[in-house]
């Protein structure tokens, strides 16, 4: 599966963006999808998840209540919404996406997921 993240931007710290990842190539609903963030000089972290059918979600424990991550089955699309932004969520944002059956562990690693976006770059200024 190919993956296009986008919606990424210079926003204020309060401030809302949504971003998007346009998935192609496969079946899309053959897949669980992440997003991921990764800060210059650290590693890439978990951000939200979601499984095939939009009716399990995982979370971060520092976006919870702040992030909501959602798709669209018919569009392909995976979005990640993100409210009341602060600085420390400036990052590269990428989706990912794996093959989860909604069985066993869930994929919430970077290293659980196989296909990867190019990265979004959000920058949240105080």
């Amino acid at each position: 599966v190919q993956l296009q993240a986008s919606g990424g931007g210079l926003v204020q710290a309060g401030g809302s963006l949504r971003l998007s990842c346009l998935a192609s190539g496969r079946t899309f609903t053959s897949y669980a999808m992440g997003w991921f963030r990764q800060a210059p000089g650290k590693e890439r972290e978990f951000v939200a998840m979601i499984n095939w059918s939009g009716g399990r979600t995982y979370y971060a424990d520092s976006v919870k209540g702040r992030f909501t991550i959602s798709r669209d089955n018919v569009r392909n699309t995976v979005y990640l919404q993100m409210i009341s932004l602060k600085p420390e969520d400036t990052a590269v944002y990428y989706c990912a996406a794996e093959v989860w059956g909604d069985y066993g562990r869930p994929p919430l690693s970077p290293a659980d997921f196989g296909s990867w976006g190019q990265g979004t770059q959000v920058t949240v200024s105080s």
